[in-house]
């Protein structure tokens, strides 16, 4: 039997975070299971701007973006199951733990963003994830991530 996940296309994704061009690092959510995990695509593109200087002759995608687009991600899946379009939702990073970087990321790759929840629930400000970043089958990075999540008072 398959899930019905929830789904985050750019429209709703903006509504729940702040974060705006040239820092929106995802594309789309593609499969929110409620407060458990969440599936994010980032298409890279040589116009991104950190490739102008990283590295101009063989580009590369800092691992710092990439961590924060995991990030990112794990924050639309919390605001997409707690319903908090237009609730003014800021995020802010922790701790970074475990972090690993395992393959090069670089224009026309399309990096898939696997989130979980480790540690938080509906009333938490501060909330503990896992994060994979792979492209096709190979990963790119790994990381353990804390942030707090400043919800709204009515939460």
């Amino acid at each position: 039997m398959s899930k019905n996940f929830k789904t985050a296309d750019i429209q709703l994704i903006q509504r729940i975070i702040p974060h705006r061009y040239p820092f929106l690092l995802v594309d789309k959510v593609i499969e929110i299971d409620d407060l458990k995990s969440a599936k994010g695509i980032k298409n890279v593109t040589f116009n991104e701007p950190y490739f102008q200087g990283h590295f101009p002759e063989v580009p590369i995608m800092p691992g710092v973006i990439i961590i924060e687009a995991l990030a990112q991600t794990a924050a639309v899946m919390v605001g997409v199951s707690l319903d908090l379009a237009d609730k003014n939702l800021l995020i802010y990073f922790m701790g970074i733990d475990n972090c690993k970087f395992r393959s090069k990321v670089g224009p026309g790759d399309t990096l898939e963003l696997k989130v979980k929840v480790l540690r938080g629930k509906i009333g938490s400000k501060v909330w503990k994830f896992s994060g994979v970043a792979c492209l096709a089958d190979e990963i790119a990075a790994e990381v353990e991530f804390t942030a707090m999540m400043d919800l709204p008072s009515e939460m």
